[in-house]
């Protein structure tokens, strides 16, 4: 409940008239066997008015700026809208308001090399950037068109920025209330959630995280949070595995042996995982207690079963919660279950299995994996 709080405090009045409405409309349907890890997407989507476009959608926003900037016939006009793309590029994938980016000075404000945005104002926060996205913000800036404008290219007027907007949301078929600055933010809050990054990160990322109110979470640093972030960005852009479950966190506690060592991982919201790895690997990642990694476990790998069948189990990573959707084949099961910090986990079991346990949405379960069924990953 403190991660709404939380969340409510960085909303201004418009938007917690709409967030109003939208928790109006989930009493009226009721929210029995829903997670916090829902509540809080739909919450980002009220936010961002009542709407937000998805992964296709993203995408052919980001192809008709692109496309629209890139058909300049001038180079005063591929200034005047390559300004636009690097203002919807920040919004788009930093998650930037739209006064935190009329506010940054290009100059001081981005550090190129290292893919961050540093955002002032009363929710001033490093916001870690897709570095792919920064090298197109710096091949813009390093235009000779440019030169005359540095430290001044964001200083736009928010109407004209809009009606930009609102012009390449006709272009790809979009409606204005889908693209649009606060959609487009609370679109990429959305997207980092549904991808597994932890809520206090996102909160960090978004600029809405108050550090000394979390009770019952790890104490945590912006630091923390942003490093966090970035690993999931590196996830998204470059990480092609069949693990479908990610935790990322702090490395709490090493037990090591001549052979193997025992590996436990905390993530932000106190969730412990138990790795055991060779000695070898954790030497190649110089595992040391504090040090951010994130752990995989591939979907097969996950174990299902009723709390109330009481099965033994030599599993150390053991967690009950409840099943959001269940998609069947003649041969298999997708099981995603929300855990109670709003962690997904994504389970691929037998037709059979999931048949004899009567798997289905809303009911409870109990989510296990071995340890040496986790993979650990360093930035």
């Amino acid at each position: 409940m403190q991660d709404i709080a939380d969340f409510l405090e960085g909303l201004d009045e418009d938007e917690l008239r709409l967030l109003l409405d939208a928790a109006e409309k989930r009493l009226r349907r009721g929210t029995r066997g829903e997670s916090l890890h829902v509540a809080t997407l739909e919450m980002y989507a009220a936010a961002g008015g009542g709407k937000c476009p998805g992964a296709e959608q993203l995408a052919a926003a980001t192809e008709a700026f692109s496309r629209w900037f890139r058909q300049a016939s001038t180079p005063m006009q591929r200034r005047s809208r390559g300004r636009i793309w690097l203002s919807f590029l920040l919004i788009r994938f930093g998650g930037l308001r739209l006064g935190e980016v009329l506010s940054l000075d290009d100059r001081k404000d981005l550090d190129i090399p290292g893919a961050l945005i540093f955002v002032r104002g009363p929710h001033a926060r490093e916001a870690q950037f897709p570095a792919e996205v920064m090298r197109e913000v710096a091949a813009f800036l390093e235009e000779p068109s440019c030169a005359g404008i540095r430290g001044k290219v964001f200083r736009l007027d928010p109407g004209y920025l809009r009606r930009k907007f609102y012009e390449r949301a006709g272009e790809c078929g979009l409606s204005r209330s889908l693209l649009n600055p606060s959609a487009l933010r609370s679109a990429r809050a959305v997207e980092l959630l549904r991808g597994g990054v932890p809520l206090r990160a996102v909160q960090s990322f978004m600029g809405q995280a108050s550090a000394d109110r979390h009770a019952g979470y790890i104490p945590v640093s912006n630091e923390t949070a942003s490093r966090i972030v970035h690993m999931y960005l590196n996830k998204e852009t470059k990480m092609k595995t069949s693990a479908r479950n990610a935790f990322s966190g702090k490395v709490t506690r090493l037990i090591r042996e001549k052979l193997l060592v025992e590996v436990e991982l905390t993530t932000l919201s106190g969730l412990r995982v138990v790795s055991v790895i060779t000695a070898e690997s954790a030497s190649t990642l110089a595992l040391a207690e504090g040090r951010i990694l994130t752990a995989t476990v591939k979907a097969p790998w996950v174990i299902l079963t009723r709390k109330e069948d009481g099965l033994k189990t030599s599993a150390r990573n053991k967690y009950e919660g409840v099943i959001s959707s269940v998609a069947l084949s003649d041969l298999a099961a997708e099981v995603v279950t929300d855990l109670a910090d709003g962690t997904k986990v994504v389970a691929l079991v037998t037709r059979e299995s999931a048949d004899n346990l009567e798997l289905k949405p809303g009911g409870e379960i109990l989510v296990m994996f071995k340890a040496f069924s986790v993979i650990l990953n360093a930035e």
